[in-house]
């Protein structure tokens, strides 16, 4: 399985718009622009707003003020470049949690887990701060430092003094699976997109996919755009999303692509697909254009635009709220998914392409929480030939690809063990040909496979 990073260092969750460009003063600039385009609750008199910080203070977590310098951080963060410590952060109650550590950042070489909850940086108090606040914080100049102040699952309060470093993340990866099966995740709606998406689809195709799993896990968004032309690469998707601004209400078209998903292709989500993610999945499922795994979307229907004002800073305000193109609700409920798992979604997603290309085979009931050193044993009505071709069987992890077993054959029994301890917390898929002869020389009437769980 690949590893699976947010759609950034930092976790940011958005559904960007190209900057506008303003004149006028910049607090009486940012009153007007608020006035005209925001979207959604006004908690004060904007009237009253002494500075911008103020201003949108009374706005959604997802308005802010920028410095040219914060900006440029930020669209950084986009394309998967920017400074920082190698962290995916969450908003929880009472801080900003560590969802996940990126190799080689200084957080995962100072001893920072996944579950930490960062509850001060360089000493501000961080549990009233939006993720994009605290992003901003934590990011800085290269070889600069910044303090966290962590609280621990078991109780325990620590302070790191951590070096920022600058990364630069691949925003798609992929990996040819067990079945000539295609997977492709992607890490950001970045402006490049589609066309690393379509090389994606190619060279996987080129290695013989025949059939494709697209994952949006941990996915924060990114340009809408990017989302618009995405969801154009899946048949039968025309549309892309409703929108609901101040104007009134459309529906906007995606935008086609030469190259495409094909039908039976599989999407997989989770809590922390947001914003242009979550507008590519409702888009996808309104449309019957995929098939959805994993669990309900973080739930972020609002869309946002960039305001640079007259000194070059800038204002990213709530311009919108989108829907699926039916008009299915995202903004706080989220997306769900058409298959729920309770564990990776890329095994069930990749054990059901399997079984499609199985419709002749009988499936078994599936083995649960089976031990690592576990031994399969098959029970046939006949007696078996004595010896076996060794294809007959295979053994796949799901999420790769097969799994190296010997087999023995005795009388009504075959049975396989792997060449090496199964590892805890994976999934795998049991296959047996009709290629197995009983004594007689003849064929099985028909394959068996099976989905097999481990212990955790």
């Amino acid at each position: 399985m690949l590893k699976r990073r947010l759609s950034a260092i930092l976790f940011f969750i958005m559904c960007l718009t190209v900057p506008l460009t303003v004149l006028g003063a910049p607090l009486d600039e940012a009153k007007q622009i608020v006035k005209e385009n925001y979207v959604g609750n006004i908690n004060g008199d904007i009237n009253r707003a002494t500075s911008i910080d103020q201003l949108t203070e009374m706005l959604d977590s997802y308005s802010a003020y920028f410095t040219p310098e914060e900006f440029d951080e930020f669209i950084n963060g986009v394309d998967l470049t920017t400074v920082g410590i190698g962290v995916i952060i969450e908003k929880v109650e009472g801080g900003i949690q560590i969802s996940e550590l990126i190799d080689g950042g200084s957080a995962k070489n100072a001893g920072l887990k996944v579950g930490d909850i960062i509850t001060e940086i360089d000493g501000k108090p961080v549990a009233e701060l939006t993720i994009d606040q605290a992003s901003l914080l934590i990011k800085g100049a290269a070889n600069t430092t910044v303090s966290l102040t962590l609280s621990r699952e078991d109780g325990t309060i620590i302070t790191k003094k951590l070096t920022r470093k600058a990364f630069s993340l691949p925003n798609v990866e992929t990996k040819l699976l067990y079945g000539n099966t295609g997977y492709i995740s992607l890490n950001s709606f970045s402006n490049d997109t589609v066309s690393l998406v379509t090389k994606a689809i190619r060279d996987l195709k080129n290695k013989g996919a025949k059939s494709f799993i697209f994952d949006l896990q941990n996915n924060g968004g990114g340009y809408v755009t990017a989302a618009e032309q995405l969801i154009g690469m899946f048949p039968n998707a025309s549309y892309a999303y409703k929108l609901k601004e101040t104007s009134g209400t459309s529906i906007v078209r995606s935008m086609k692509q030469s190259t495409t998903f094909p039908e039976n292709t599989k999407m997989l989500i989770n809590r922390y697909s947001a914003s242009s993610s979550e507008m590519t999945a409702a888009a996808l499922s309104d449309q019957k254009a995929v098939t959805l795994y994993g669990e309900t979307t973080y739930g972020k229907g609002s869309m946002q635009a960039f305001y640079e004002l007259e000194d070059g800073s800038f204002l990213k305000l709530t311009v919108g709220h989108f829907y699926g193109p039916n008009g299915t609700k995202i903004n706080e409920v989220g997306v769900k998914p058409h298959i729920k798992t309770a564990s990776e979604p890329l095994f069930k997603a990749h054990y059901d392409t399997i079984a499609s290309n199985l419709k002749t085979y009988k499936e078994l009931a599936a083995l649960k929480n089976v031990p690592l050193n576990k031994t399969f044993t098959i029970k046939f009505s006949a007696k078996l030939a004595k010896e076996l071709n060794a294809s007959s069987v295979e053994l796949v992890e799901l999420g790769a690809d097969t799994v190296k077993t010997t087999h023995k054959l005795s009388g009504q029994q075959l049975v396989v063990t792997p060449a090496k301890e199964l590892t805890a917390g994976k999934e795998y898929a049991l296959i047996v040909h009709p290629k197995v002869k009983n004594e007689k020389g003849k064929n099985l009437k028909a394959g068996v496979y099976l989905h097999v769980t481990t212990k955790q």
